[in-house]
């Protein structure tokens, strides 16, 4: 609330105004990993949670595009987004398993020129399905990650800044844990769980480089455009 940390208050209440959304709940949560993370099912029913951490390791102008990066999420209901994805995932899976159990009861039961083929093209896809979903639900996460570092750079007006907090919340985030799980690790700014290699195609988050070049992109592409009439 406002009395909590009043200047968090006053900047989300500026950047709510200035984005025409309702002011979400705020809360604090006792991490000193720094990072930050919104909820809620619409804006109308939305909620900002900081940790203690980035409280101490950003900026004032850094916390403030951070803010404007969760409630463009808010804006573009990425959580609704996310549980939708995640449920389309969860039924492929399903629908893979069901297949599955059909072949192990149903399967073989044809004459072998007829079947033969059957029970190793099943198998691939009872594979294949579940980890292709699961592809698609984290590169549909990485998507909505891009548009809201994209958001709130505009929301805030100033995408050097968020592209410096991207970073420092990145290497902190390497150098302090926090309880987090695979299922809950899509909510933050920063992914709060670190893995290289193959591990990128199953993760939440873009790349924080290539992250980075979109934000600078914003500030230099548009000076390069001006240079160039």
């Amino acid at each position: 609330g406002r009395s909590d940390n009043p200047e968090l208050f006053r900047m989300t209440e500026e950047l709510t105004a200035r984005a025409g959304l309702p002011m979400p709940r705020l809360y604090l949560i006792p991490s000193d990993q720094p990072n930050a993370f919104a909820t809620g099912r619409n804006p109308q029913h939305a909620a900002v949670a900081v940790t203690e951490g980035i409280l101490g390791s950003l900026s004032r102008d850094e916390l403030r595009v951070v803010i404007a990066h969760e409630l463009a999420h808010i804006k573009h209901r990425d959580i609704l987004v996310a549980s939708i994805a995640a449920t389309m995932a969860g039924a492929i899976s399903m629908i893979a398993n069901m297949a599955q159990w059909a072949m192990i009861f149903g399967g073989g039961r044809g004459s072998d020129n007829e079947e033969s083929g059957h029970p190793i093209a099943g198998l691939v896809a009872m594979i294949i399905a579940p980890l292709a979903a699961m592809m698609i639900q984290m590169a549909i996460s990485r998507s909505r990650e891009f548009l809201a570092d994209e958001g709130g750079a505009t929301m805030s007006g100033n995408p050097l800044s968020l592209a410096n907090a991207l970073r420092k919340l990145h290497r902190r985030a390497e150098e302090i844990p926090m309880e987090a799980t695979p299922a809950t690790s899509h909510l933050f700014i920063v992914n709060p769980l670190f893995g290289g290699g193959l591990m990128r195609l199953f993760s939440t988050h873009p790349p924080m480089e290539e992250r980075v070049a979109r934000l600078e992109a914003m500030v230099y592409g548009e000076q390069a455009r001006q240079l160039a009439r």
